[in-house]
Parts: C-alpha cells; sequence; structure tokens
C-alpha cells in the first residue's frame, strides 16, 4: 500500500541562473512535490507526530531553496531532493517538480520545468587492499564515503585477510563489505566510487593485479544490470570467498536476484566446493 503527501505550487524567491542578471535580481520560483509515504497510523490515531507536517517541510524546503545559488535549475532540484531525503528519515521516496516561471530566452514559453523522482537505495560495496598500508588504506576509503553526501554507511563487516584471486602471484588482500544508503543512481554510485579511488592514488597496474585500494559494487537494491561499464549483481559474488565471507557476516538472508539463493546459501555452496 502506497501513500502520498503532496504540496503544489510553493512559492520561493530565489537567486538561480545562468545569467547574472538571474543572480543579481533573482525571480520566483513555484516547487511541487510528492512524497511517497505511510499514513494509516496517523489517520488512525489522529497523530501529527506520525505523518509529515507539511507546513513545517515547506518552510525548511523554501529556506533551503533560497539561500543558495545554483546556474542549472536541475541542480537546484537535486539539491532539494537530497535535502529533503536526509533530513526526513520516514521519506523513502521523492518526486520535485521545479517550474521557472521567466526564462531568458527570445521565444515565447509559459514556463520551464525540471521533475525528477528520487529514493534512497541500498547498495552493498566490497573494499579490497593488499600494497601499502592496507588496513590505513580500507579506513581512509571508508572515511571518504562517509564523507560523501550521496553516500551513508549502514553496516560493515570485519577485515577478513585472503590470497589474491585470479591472478595469485601478488601480496594477500584485507577485504570488507559495506552496506549503504544512497540517493546516487548505480551509475553516479560507479562515478563517486571511482573518484574516491582516484582520490587515494589507485593505480591500475594489470588486470585484477595489485591494489592499494578497490571499490566494487557488489548489489543496488534488487536489480539486474549488465552493460559495457557497469555489471550489478558483480558477476564473481558467488566464486569468491572474500566477498561472500563478509558479505554473509552482515546480511547471510540478502537474496542473490540472478541465482534466487541467499548469500548464506552460496557461501556454504563455496565452501564445499572448495573443501574437494
Amino acid at each position: 500500500m502506497t501513500d502520498y503527501i503532496s504540496i503544489k505550487g510553493l512559492e520561493v524567491f530565489a537567486y538561480h541562473g545562468v545569467f547574472e542578471s538571474e543572480k543579481n535580481l533573482g525571480q520566483r520560483y513555484k516547487i511541487d512535490l510528492k512524497i511517497e509515504t505511510k499514513t494509516q497510523r496517523a489517520g488512525l490515531t489522529d497523530d501529527l507526530k506520525k505523518t509529515i507536517d507539511y507546513g513545517a517541510l515547506a518552510k525548511e524546503v523554501s529556506e533551503n531553496f533560497s539561500r543558495k545559488s545554483f546556474d542549472l535549475i536541475e541542480a537546484a532540484a537535486e539539491d532539494t531532493a537530497i535535502f529533503i531525503l536526509d533530513n526526513y528519515k520516514n521519506i523513502e521516496e521523492i518526486y520535485v517538480r521545479i517550474i521557472k516561471p521567466y526564462t531568458p530566452v527570445r521565444e515565447s514559453i509559459d514556463e520551464v520545468a525540471v521533475e525528477i523522482f528520487r529514493k534512497k537505495s541500498k547498495a552493498y560495496i566490497g573494499l579490497g587492499a593488499n600494497i601499502g598500508n592496507r588496513e590505513e588504506n580500507l579506513n581512509n576509503a571508508l572515511n571518504l564515503i562517509n564523507e560523501n553526501k550521496y553516500m551513508k554507511i549502514l553496516k560493515k563487516s570485519s577485515l577478513y585477510e585472503t590470497a589474491a584471486w585470479g591472478v595469485i602471484d601478488q601480496p594477500d588482500f584485507l577485504n570488507m563489505v559495506i552496506k549503504i544508503e544512497t540517493v546516487l543512481s548505480p551509475h553516479e554510485l560507479l562515478h563517486e566510487l571511482n573518484n574516491i579511488e582516484e582520490k587515494l592514488g589507485r593505480t591500475r597496474l594489470r588486470h585484477r593485479g595489485e591494489r592499494n585500494i578497490d571499490l566494487d559494487i557488489l548489489f543496488y537494491d534488487n536489480l539486474v544490470i549488465f552493460e559495457d561499464d557497469l555489471i550489478i549483481p558483480h558477476p564473481y559474488i558467488k566464486e569468491r570467498s572474500f566477498v561472500l565471507d563478509p558479505l554473509n557476516e552482515i546480511e547471510p538472508y540478502l537474496n542473490h536476484p540472478v541465482y534466487n539463493n541467499q548469500i548464506r546459501d552460496l557461501k556454504s555452496d563455496l565452501d564445499n566446493r572448495n573443501k574437494n
């Protein structure tokens, strides 16, 4: 059952725009919001604390929107969605429509609007390092993930030391898995993780070779993606104990959407194969 609370036509004066005149003079924008939430408890109890206070939400959104200045209303919409999801823990999904009534173009246009839909997603990230100070490298990656406003660590496993997989003539790895909450799409999440690797000085000397840090998306919600630059779930999960062991520690009942098996069962199967 899905319930919604809608706010339409919230007028806010702000200074967004590419041109200096827009930034100096400002203009009025309209904001529409559609919030997916659960309202039945509030309906049964008549208790404001059990629902979204739309008056407080409108005030906070208005203040956040007006105190910043973006060139693009796409950026203003993104910031608004993230602000709401970050500050309202009981909101999982949000639709935002930003209407710009006056546009600096010669053509006659009633309005220009940007509409976006954002949600909180869960993803599992595998971390590994086998050169340099391995534990410090992993901790530095965790810190950068925590500092990223688009990601929040929910769970993290212990450290596991394992021999290299695939290319074995290299030092042992320290590995771990974390569960995160993110508003980023899978491709944008990959982009942010690659940026973190670059900040930590990762160099790719050879395929599956030595690395001071490695960040892999293992799962993203229940999605199955097979594209040139991104495969989710990670294609080698069921073959890698250094992934299954930490995953089993923090989420043994997580279901693999391709094999339709829980992590604990995939781990048990791999353990049995490794014994034979």
